[in-house]
């Protein structure tokens, strides 16, 4: 039998690119403040009964996700059909955010230090899709079942449970800090694109005038939806720091089968309006320290690099900043011009440009032939290939895990569609 899951209601969260979709993505949650493998290892190990219930669960759904996914929305819809218009048209994309963030909640189950601010991240930016209070027990009620019938050889009362007490404990976490936002931001902000600028066949840089003051910090990033693809939310990092005319600039990538992508390079013009979620990201600079920045970014991934740089001069502190631009090929290097006016106006600023074209020099090769960097504080923005590799060569490098940031690689592999 279906467990009834309830939840006390509350103003406030989200839900149409879908429910328990991560931010970023998708984002696995951010790492505590920074990237690398915190205590979560240790955690797991010294899991609690009811923490190891539920797990197992996800390992027995785990080599089923697919199955496991369609029959979930397949009962959310059937039963509940007033939910539908909450998501995309296309769910593709939308199952495997299910599951990953499922599978990214268990996982820090016993970190309260890493789950809470995932799961409010979670519920202050599912406001934007119109997600009610009680929308939450509707779908627990459907993903108790497709637990239950895909994990069929672990199930017992037991993990039923364990299954209830953890949903309901998730989503009234959601909910709550829906509630908050709800009292202090709007759900979302109108914006008018103002500049369209194309940089390349591929890339365009895209400018806009929200209708009401949009508070970030550089480094962050937000979600965006075009009037072409409804419930379509795409993760986007602001280009610049904050400015005091207002406006948000953001550099977009056209990927295969990018739909958002592909309208805000080739459809775009200025005059239309889109939709921008709440800001969210960690990759921020610490302005108590005066810590040299180390700065790696590849691709579009250059954009919260620029921001961060930025934010450094504004803040008129004369602490060395070093960044590592990488690109496939000189062409890729589409802000380059950019970013050396900067270091010609900063003598701080140090940028070097590097380019893997026929493997000539990748960007972790290169930040091994400077340095010493372990008194740094490291930025990364990029392809999650990227961002791995140069994790790996900072920590060979002897920089310390905690000083290192980036936004979570499978929320950076989903940004650009």
């Amino acid at each position: 039998m279906d467990a009834p899951i309830t939840t006390s209601a509350a103003p406030g969260p989200e839900g149409a690119d879908g429910w328990f979709t991560p931010h970023i993505g998708s984002r696995t949650p951010p790492p505590r403040p920074t990237a690398g493998p915190g205590p979560a290892a240790s955690v797991r190990e010294n899991a609690s009964p009811e923490a190891l219930l539920v797990r197992r669960t996800m390992d027995e759904v785990g080599p089923v996700a697919d199955g496991f996914t369609s029959y979930f929305y397949a009962l959310l819809f059937v039963r509940h059909p007033e939910l539908r218009p909450l998501f995309p048209a296309a769910m593709d994309a939308q199952r495997d955010r299910l599951l990953r963030a499922l599978l990214t909640a268990v996982e820090h189950i016993d970190d309260k230090l890493v789950l809470v601010p995932y799961l409010k991240n979670l519920g202050r930016g599912h406001r934007k899709y119109g997600t009610r209070p009680e929308h939450y027990p509707a779908v627990g009620e459907c993903l108790i079942a497709a637990l239950s019938r895909y994990a069929a050889a672990t199930w017992d009362a037991r993990t039923e449970a364990a299954w209830v007490r953890t949903y309901t404990t998730i989503s009234q976490v959601m909910i709550d800090a829906a509630a908050e936002d709800e009292l202090k931001a709007p759900a979302w902000w109108l914006s008018e694109i103002v500049a369209h600028e194309p940089r390349t066949a591929d890339i365009a840089v895209v400018t806009v005038r929200p209708e009401q003051p949009y508070p970030f910090l550089a480094g962050q990033y937000t979600t965006l939806e075009t009037p072409w693809w409804p419930r379509i939310w795409r993760h986007y990092s602001f280009a610049a720091a904050p400015r005091p005319d207002g406006l948000l600039s953001f550099h977009v990538k056209a990927v295969a089968a990018g739909w958002v992508s592909h309208a805000l390079v080739h459809r775009a013009r200025p005059g239309d309006v889109v939709r921008l979620g709440p800001p969210a990201g960690s990759m921020t600079v610490d302005h108590s320290t005066d810590s040299g920045l180390l700065c790696l970014g590849g691709g579009t991934g250059i954009a919260p690099i620029k921001a961060l740089v930025e934010d450094v001069a504004q803040h008129g502190k004369r602490r060395p900043v070093e960044v590592f631009y990488g690109a496939r090929t000189d062409q890729d290097l589409y802000d380059i011009d950019t970013m050396l006016r900067l270091q010609r106006s900063h003598p701080w600023l140090a940028v070097r440009p590097v380019i893997d074209q026929w493997a000539r020099r990748r960007l972790p090769d290169a930040v091994r032939e400077y340095g010493p960097w372990n008194e740094y504080d490291a930025y990364l923005s990029g392809p999650p290939g990227m961002i791995r590799n140069g994790v790996d060569a900072l920590r060979d490098l002897g920089v310390p895990v905690d000083r290192i940031r980036h936004d979570v690689v499978e929320d950076q592999a989903a940004a650009a569609h």
